[in-house]
């Protein structure tokens, strides 16, 4: 099976072609440029590179969360086009878990990180036993104490990736706790991790369709956050008329 796999939902950028676990090409950038600029160029390089067509694909996968609300859209939006275009069918991937594939050889407890500002941070455990992952707990948005106090309890002391990794250890060892960081190469997001997941969800009857692709978000973005604000600043503004007109 041949899987197109895109990914933007970090600092990096990157695309890649993979044939079942077979790694053919891959375009990867951690340059702080903006992923709408470079990913389509990116792609068509990499495709020309290696002399393959969309054509010959069998499935497409994009990371659909948690990460930048503005890399995720450009991600989905970029592979919802180019999957309705050929008519193939789709992946929807962890962004977590397709770090923690990039891990799977290394037979100890994963736990990927990724910076989600507002003094939290996305993270999810997986366990790698040398070929595969088990999940252990689902993607959420959870505070660094809370993560360090969950790792305590379960007396893990698991290999840290993602781009929280090293924000994520320093905190984690003030707690006490035994971390270890993911070398740079293997802790980013990259789309040869995507495609890893992509397979995964292939062989398990999870795939999905262009149409029905959407980000997994995990947490209100900032616009989402002001407009409930605004709400119930209305609201409870209206509740303190009604109870001067009932006085």
């Amino acid at each position: 099976m041949k899987i197109l796999a895109l990914d933007t939902s970090s600092v990096t950028c990157s695309a890649a072609l993979c044939e079942d676990e077979t790694l053919l090409a891959q375009s990867f950038q951690n340059t702080g440029l903006t992923h709408s600029q470079t990913l389509m160029p990116m792609l068509e390089d990499m495709l020309k590179n290696c002399a393959q067509r969309l054509d010959v694909v069998d499935l497409m996968a994009v990371s659909v969360g948690p990460g930048s609300f503005t890399g995720l859209r450009i991600g989905l939006s970029t592979l919802k086009g180019l999957a309705w275009a050929e008519g193939k069918p789709c992946a929807a991937c962890s962004t977590l878990e397709s770090i923690a594939w990039q891990l799977a050889h290394c037979e100890r407890e994963v736990c990927v990180v990724l910076d989600a500002r507002r003094a939290q941070v996305y993270a999810a455990r997986f366990s790698a036993d040398g070929t595969g992952i088990k999940r252990l707990t689902p993607d959420r948005a959870i505070g660094l104490p809370e993560l360090a106090e969950e790792l305590r309890r379960e007396n893990s002391a698991p290999l840290l990736a993602g781009d929280g990794a090293a924000m994520s250890a320093a905190t984690l060892r003030d707690y006490g706790l035994d971390v270890t960081l993911a070398p740079p190469h293997l802790r980013y997001a990259t789309a040869w991790g995507v495609a890893r997941c992509a397979l995964s969800l292939a062989r398990t009857d999870q795939l999905t369709d262009a149409n029905t692709l959407v980000p997994v978000y995990h947490r209100l973005s900032q616009a989402e956050r002001e407009r409930q604000r605004r709400i119930n600043e209305e609201e409870r503004g209206s509740n303190n008329e009604s109870e001067c007109d009932h006085d």
